[in-house]
This record gives C-alpha cells, sequence and structure tokens, in this order.
C-alpha cells in the first residue's frame, strides 16, 4: 500500500468516510449494535489528525481485521430494517 500513495490516500479517505458515517449513526441512535464502533470513529479521527504518524501496516490491519466484520454488521442492520 506504501508504495502507490492515490491508492494509500484514498483508504485512508475511505476509513474517514466509515469513522464519519459511524459516529453519525451513533449519535442518531445509540442503540445500534456495531461492536468495534468506537475503535472505528478513532481510526477516522486517527487517520484524520495523525497523519504523520498513520502507519500503513495498522491500516492495513484495520481493513482485514474489522472491515468484514463491519460490513456483516451493516448488511445486517439494512436487512433489518426492511
Amino acid at each position: 500500500m506504501s508504495k502507490n500513495k492515490l491508492i494509500r490516500r484514498a483508504v485512508e479517505r475511505e476509513i474517514e468516510i466509515i469513522g464519519e458515517a459511524t459516529n453519525r449513526i451513533l449519535k442518531i441512535d445509540e442503540s445500534v449494535n456495531i461492536e468495534h464502533a468506537r475503535k472505528i470513529v478513532d481510526t477516522r479521527n486517527w487517520v484524520i489528525h495523525g497523519y504523520d504518524s498513520v502507519d500503513d501496516m495498522i491500516k492495513w490491519g484495520v481493513i482485514n481485521t474489522y472491515l468484514p466484520q463491519l460490513k456483516t454488521e451493516v448488511d445486517n442492520l439494512l436487512k433489518s430494517d426492511n
């Protein structure tokens, strides 16, 4: 990821968007069940405010570890809303 600046920045931007969306959802309805919501918002803040210390390996770990679970949780939330 670190070799391609465009991809790195795109990933960081997606982390920002996901974190901001999570934060807004929780402000609207605190009962929404997203297991790692606080970590998602914290990661967003870290990427935005700590850009000089963002480690690519940590970002990649977040993507591989938490993103699949978040997708499943959001899919389930959307299904239960219908």
